[in-house]
């Protein structure tokens, strides 16, 4: 009986996940709710400079899209000493030129690379051509395997609760893979380029990447996102909300402000 209580609240690699109980399973997700924007974005610099600065951080794996922008921009401002990393990028966007300033490769080139001093040569991203996405993220998950797995992931939440661009009915082991995207999802990407594009699919790092890191920051901000933060954090696991898969990850920090955390239990906040 004392083997089962033990595995059954264990969170290291070796044990099953699918024996976690429900507690210990939100237990293993850090959740911090701040009275506004600029807080939160406060505590996402302090809890993510901290992850970078450890000596054993080297393989970080960054999402692009608005929320994480002003993350990037106040560890730019510390200038830190970065030049260590290997940075990723978590998707791009399907059938947007190479050249597009607002597509993944170059927005995280901008606000990651160059901001924090990383060398270039020491920057992999994923192919926004359609010819090219699948065979192009299916070596990026190779190089992450080879570069001994990721240390830090950043990620924002899609209003579906999507990560990356794994969708809804994303499995929990799914690889790299180009998808069609949700009609929201779509939307969303519309309102990014000004309408200029309006990507239907997408190509991503799969959810058994990114839940194989160490460290997972996932911030969500305005009351646009309470129903998909309520689904991750309360909801059950399950494809129909991929980041719920988040609550059987070791160490997630959950980054919310008030607007975002509207629809959650009381008990579950600042945990």
């Amino acid at each position: 009986m004392l083997e089962k209580l033990r595995r059954a609240n264990c969170r290291c690699r070796f044990c099953n996940r699918n024996l976690l109980t429900p507690a210990a399973l939100i237990k293993a997700m850090t959740i911090s709710v701040h009275p506004n924007v600029d807080a939160a974005n406060a505590a996402a610099t302090e809890c993510l400079a901290g992850w970078l600065l450890r000596p054993s951080t080297r393989n970080v794996m960054v999402a692009g899209g608005n929320t994480p922008l002003e993350l990037y921009r106040r560890i730019a401002q510390r200038r830190l000493e970065l030049s260590h990393l290997n940075a990723f990028a978590l998707d791009e966007y399907v059938g947007v030129p190479l050249g597009e300033p607002r597509n993944c490769a170059n927005l995280l080139r901008r606000a990651v690379v160059e901001a924090w001093g990383i060398p270039l040569t020491q920057f992999f991203a994923v192919s926004s051509l359609a010819q090219e996405a699948l065979g192009s993220v299916q070596e990026h998950e190779r190089r992450i395997a080879r570069a001994g797995g990721l240390d830090v992931v950043v990620l924002g939440l899609g209003q579906n609760g999507h990560l990356g661009f794994n969708e809804p009915g994303s499995a929990e082991d799914s690889i790299g893979r180009v998808l069609d995207l949700e009609p929201s999802s779509v939307e969303a990407n519309q309102r990014w380029f000004d309408n200029d594009y309006a990507p239907a699919q997408g190509v991503t790092v799969g959810l058994k990447t990114i839940l194989a890191a160490r460290h997972v920051l996932i911030a969500a901000l305005g009351a646009h996102k309470t129903s998909a933060v309520k689904a991750m954090i309360e909801g059950p696991r399950t494809p129909q909300c991929p980041a719920s898969f988040l609550q059987g990850h070791p160490d997630t920090r959950v980054i919310l402000d008030e607007a975002a955390a509207e629809q959650l239990d009381r008990q579950k906040r600042n945990q």
